[in-house]
């Protein structure tokens, strides 16, 4: 996964427009809802791999929203395991 290409926007588009949120966070201003620790918070990046599912009409969406810093490689590597 690349650095900035938008994993985490993507997720909270997605996770609103299937209603599994109502506000969708940006990760500039700390606000995204995978982006959960304080740190990945006040950087806007993600350092842990987060997973969720959402709904969208007869289909499960299941989503792992995972770093694209190469300092977090591990923790891709545990999500491909999933």
């Amino acid at each position: 996964a690349h650095i900035d290409a938008g994993k985490t926007t993507t997720t909270e588009r997605i996770l609103y427009y299937t209603g599994k949120i109502h506000k969708i966070g940006e990760t500039h201003d700390g606000a995204s809802q995978m982006d959960w620790m304080a740190q990945e918070q006040e950087r806007g990046i993600t350092i842990t791999s987060a997973a969720t599912t959402a709904q969208w009409k007869d289909h499960r969406i299941n989503i792992i929203d995972t770093p694209g810093h190469v300092d977090f490689t591990v923790e891709v590597e545990r999500s491909l395991r999933v």
